[in-house]
């Protein structure tokens, strides 16, 4: 490895999936505002919209998200410019 072009500032952070409240730690050079306590031991802490506890690949679930009133909102807006 090359000196000098990677951080030393490496240490314990708690990353929270806030999908399902889920929490790991891991060791990161990510700046994070807030913290929080584990086992008495605090931690900086990094919320997350979504992690391999709650991902569709990783859990093989599909969410369901309801795209046909994004479909019938389209269709209404440009789905008659061909027919005239």
């Amino acid at each position: 490895m090359k000196k000098g072009i990677h951080p030393d500032n490496y240490r314990p952070v708690v990353f929270k999936d806030m999908s399902n409240e889920d929490m790991f730690i891991t060791r990161s050079t990510i700046n994070a505002k807030e913290t929080i306590e584990i086992d008495g031991v605090t931690y900086p802490l990094v919320k997350v919209e979504i992690s391999s506890t709650s991902h569709p690949f990783y859990t093989g679930k599909a969410k369901l998200v309801d795209t046909a009133g994004r479909v019938d909102k389209f269709m209404s807006r440009y789905g008659n410019r061909n027919k005239k």
